[in-house]
């Protein structure tokens, strides 16, 4: 009988009391994986791999929450004012207004959450499991039970698995467990009662690799999973709001009681001059509500959306929305070099042998086409051919890639220096597969970045060990080196000189070498211990050439004053040799070493000097990339760290910004707040671009809501101040509130970003929205605008027209003025005449839009006594036309003034 497992569900086996093969018979399965057709069953009875989350709100939901606000709870109150007191077209308008806010609310969020939806499908996990016998690429979500999943060092554990072979392998299961140590893992059954934390022959879905290899059976998906579980109870968590959102609606607050009491204010000035205290009450009301920039949080959150939906085609994933601020503001940007400055397709191109030749290879890429020749063109002898073809075999044996020709095309998989290798060998006419078979694995330690080699233990009529790696490791195992005339003693100075000859002309260079195992190996542990004495077989060097477009987006960082630094692992003289292509160095007073690092690890104030100074580091250990990451933020930078490997996480979790490649592991990814889809550099200035416009556009929807809120409260104190009647109604503050908080600030959200943004510095990280430039022109605008429309109400009513027309006139100048003054806010410092309609047809349609409504409104009976407000002749509203227009022109005087004070 099966063993059952106590707990939660006692029908469910106990997993890791079985022996792996009694596991692969309970769950129907094999070594060589299921087939399609048992998949597709198997689909079908346990359903996708996906755990339990919260869905997304519901459109009712979404309207509901809309109505969460201090301003509507005063436009609500105002409306059951209004039906206590029969004012039955005022309350029927104030609701109206409520559901028209509601609904635009409504349509945006629901916008934003499929947007965030559909973002989420493009960070979908990616496994390695085998089908059919072979090994392929398959979506975490389409895994099932029965299915064999290969792990390596780096992986996101998709599932949980019953382990079947462990090499090395740790997992870390803090997620899980609480256990900051990761945890070994073993094969053996153990007893029944063995506590969750203690299953070490099982690995838990959301749990990562950080060491070694495995293979293992899927027992559990999705919520039968043990944190499908947790996943259960944790789903309806409320998530936090983005720091950026939290300043913005703080800001909103303090503007917002600002308004108020200065409504106060004016109200108890009417009240004293008499005007009765219903129409004072929806006055203020009406007066609170206009000049509240309470569209503020959601015209941001679109400005951003529309920013990450904009980054997304650009291939920058956003993962937190605040990121797309925090990326604007980057001054630096701590890059990787491989995959992300250059194409990551790396290429045999020069080889060294021990006995003293040098030889090219032609071809490029990951395709077995090209040959081997002698540096000066000559063919190959057979003796060199012989020595050729063993450095190959024995980088075929300690090998995990794999690449042969099917149907005309290529296809490779593995390790970029792997394939690079195997390519390699198909150029001597070796046929990697055939090697492999001849051959039988004993063992294997595969390659960490900590110890920078990978070794396999093999038997073709003897046993021996072969290992390829950084040069500086693989010599420290050799005593012995192959030359021409046989085996002759290592010579280390001679060998490091090649290496440093290769490196410094850009090649990243591996050593290989092999030695024989005692008769006795078969019964070895074999780890490093097991590693005899062996002998150099050669130096093979790999180019991986840049990236075309890398030295272009260089040269807008400097201009856009963001600092570049390259962190790499490879060797120094390889890095120099990039940096130099690249113009991020001219010599080696930019490069430090990791060595180097070392000796002032220490010294806080070394370091600093030190990182302020160097634009390349090399050879450096994970823990130091995190201490160069930390120098930059001391050093005042808002700093962007790409990484791709597990190694990288500390360093992206400590910058502002983590930026991790698509390619990368699955913990660089969940760590970083953007991912670059095409592991691009390029792509990441881009994205810097699309940060940089998103800030913009978020100051412009501020710069809009204030001065046009701040252009009602002048109009109105002036008012007061001259004796004269209030120059709009309730309802008619109410009307203008919502066209210009309805239709343009979302509108303008989607403007175009301006050309010049990738040549100014960034934005210091601490500086607020409220700059001086944004309060100046705020004041300004705000000022014109409010004199403008009161000095068309006191020129109207001292020429002899009613209240009632003058109101009409002053609502549609404010309207026109609101138009007008939306183009000013489409640039702080370019004039709007420069600024092309096309970067935002949106926008021209928002105000088209806007203005239309209201002649509409004019020409409607119902509408004109809602408003109070009646047609008025062509000439008329040519004139207010013309009037607003002032407005333009005194903004682009200022601009001009700014502009001229700048230059002197």
């Amino acid at each position: 009988m099966t063993p059952t497992r106590e707990g939660i569900d006692s029908a469910r086996p106990a997993w890791h009391a079985m022996t792996s093969e009694q596991a692969l018979r309970a769950m129907q399965s094999s070594r060589s994986g299921l087939t399609d057709d048992d998949a597709a069953t198997r689909m079908a009875q346990y359903g996708p791999n996906k755990l339990p989350s919260k869905p997304p709100p519901g459109i009712v939901l979404i309207f509901l929450h809309q109505f969460l606000s201090p301003l509507i709870y005063i436009l609500i109150v105002a409306g059951l004012v209004s039906l206590a007191l029969r004012e039955w077209t005022d309350a029927g308008f104030i609701f109206a207004v409520i559901f028209l806010n509601a609904s635009l609310g409504t349509f945006q969020e629901w916008k934003a959450e499929k947007s965030a939806a559909s973002l989420q499908r493009l960070l979908r996990i990616v496994c390695r499991c085998r089908r059919n016998g072979q090994p392929i690429d398959l979506e975490a979500e389409s895994l099932v039970p029965g299915d064999i999943v290969i792990l390596e060092s780096g992986n996101r554990v998709p599932a949980d698995l019953r382990l079947f072979e462990s090499n090395s392998l740790l997992i870390d299961e803090s997620l899980l467990t609480g256990e900051s140590q990761a945890v070994a893992k073993d094969l053996p059954p153990l007893p029944l009662e063995t506590p969750l934390s203690d299953r070490n022959n099982l690995a838990f879905a959301g749990s990562t690799v950080t060491l070694g290899r495995g293979l293992g059976l899927v027992v559990a998906t999705g919520k039968q999973t043990e944190v499908g579980q947790i996943a259960s109870a944790v789903a309806s968590t409320i998530s936090a709001k983005p720091p950026l959102v939290i300043r913005m609606e703080k800001f909103a607050r303090q503007v917002s009681y600002l308004v108020l009491g200065f409504v106060l204010l004016l109200a108890a000035v009417a009240i004293l001059e008499g005007m009765p205290f219903k129409e004072v009450f929806f006055m203020a009301v009406a007066l609170a509500v206009s000049a509240i920039p309470e569209g503020l949080p959601v015209a941001m959150t679109v400005a951003l959306s529309i920013a990450t939906s904009r980054m997304a085609r650009r291939n920058v994933i956003v993962r937190r929305l605040t990121a797309v601020e925090g990326l604007g503001s980057c001054t630096c940007i701590a890059s990787d070099k491989t995959g992300t400055l250059t194409v990551n397709r790396q290429t045999v191109k020069a080889l060294w042998v021990p006995s003293g030749e040098n030889y090219t290879v032609s071809g490029e890429g990951y395709a077995g086409v090209g040959e081997v020749q002698k540096d000066d063109g000559a063919s190959l002898s057979l003796d060199e051919t012989h020595h050729l073809k063993r450095l190959a075999k024995a980088g075929i044996l300690c090998n995990e890639a794999s690449l042969k020709l099917a149907l005309g095309e290529w296809v490779h998989h593995g390790d970029a220096i792997d394939v690079a290798i195997l390519a390699f060998a198909h150029k001597l006419g070796l046929d990697p597969e055939e090697e492999v078979q001849k051959s039988v694995i004993l063992g294997e330690i595969p390659f960490e970045s900590e110890q920078r080699y990978a070794a396999r233990f093999v038997h073709n009529q003897q046993s021996y060990c072969i290992v390829k790696g950084a040069v500086e490791q693989v010599l420290d195992f050799c005593s012995t080196m192959d030359g021409s005339n046989g085996r002759r003693d290592l010579d280390i100075l001679d060998v490091e000189g090649e290496a440093l000859r290769l490196a410094s002309s850009g090649y990243r260079v591996l050593a290989i070498a092999e030695g024989n195992l005692p008769e006795t190996s078969q019964n070895f542990h074999f780890g490093p211990a097991a590693i005899p004495k062996l002998t150099l077989l050669g130096l093979v060097a790999f180019i991986d050439p840049l990236r075309p477009e890398v030295i272009e987006s260089l040269d807008v960082c400097r201009k856009a004053g963001v600092r570049v630094v390259m962190i790499t692992g490879d060797h120094p003289a390889t890095a120099l040799g990039i940096a130099r292509e690249l113009k991020l160095a001219s010599d080696g007073e930019a490069l430090m070493t990791g060595k180097e690092f070392t000796a002032i690890e220490h010294n806080p104030e070394a370091i600093l000097k030190q990182v302020s100074k160097t634009t390349v580091f090399a050879r450096v250990a994970p823990l130091q990339k995190l201490s160069i990451v930390n120098a930059l933020n001391q050093l005042g930078h808002f700093t962007a760290v790409t990484g791709d490997g597990v190694n990288d996480a500390p360093a992206l979790r400590k910058a502002h910004i983590g930026v991790a490649m698509g390619t990368g592991t699955d913990v660089a990814k969940e760590t970083a707040s953007i991912i670059v889809a095409d592991d691009n550099f390029a792509s990441l200035v881009a994205g810097i671009e699309e940060g940089r416009f998103a800030y913009d556009n978020i100051r412009k929807v501020v710069y809009l809501l204030i001065s046009t809120g701040g252009a009602e409260i002048v109009l109105f104190t002036l008012a007061l101040l001259f004796g004269l009647p209030l120059p709009l109604g309730a309802v008619q503050l109410l009307w203008l509130n919502l066209v210009t908080n309805g239709i343009q600030d979302i509108a303008l959200a989607f403007e175009g970003g301006e050309p010049g943004v990738m040549h100014r510095p960034p934005r210091r990280p601490n500086e607020g929205i409220f700059n001086q430039l944004m309060i100046s022109q705020t004041l300004v605008s705000g000022i014109v605008m409010g004199i403008l429309a009161f000095c068309c109400w006191h020129f109207l009513l001292t020429s002899g027209m009613g209240v009632s027309e003058a109101r009409n006139s002053v609502l549609l100048l404010m309207v026109l003025l609101e138009n007008v003054h939306v183009f000013n806010c489409r640039s702080e410092r370019i004039s709007a005449f420069r600024v092309p309609f096309r970067k935002n047809p949106l926008l021209i349609g928002g105000v088209l839009t806007a203005q239309s409504i209201h002649i509409l409104s004019m020409h409607l009976p119902f509408m004109q006594t809602v408003l109070d407000i009646q047609p008025v002749s062509w000439v008329e509203w040519s004139r207010l036309l013309v009037l607003a227009g002032i407005l333009l022109l005194a903004m682009e005087l200022f601009k001009l003034m700014k502009k001229t004070r700048k230059t002197l």
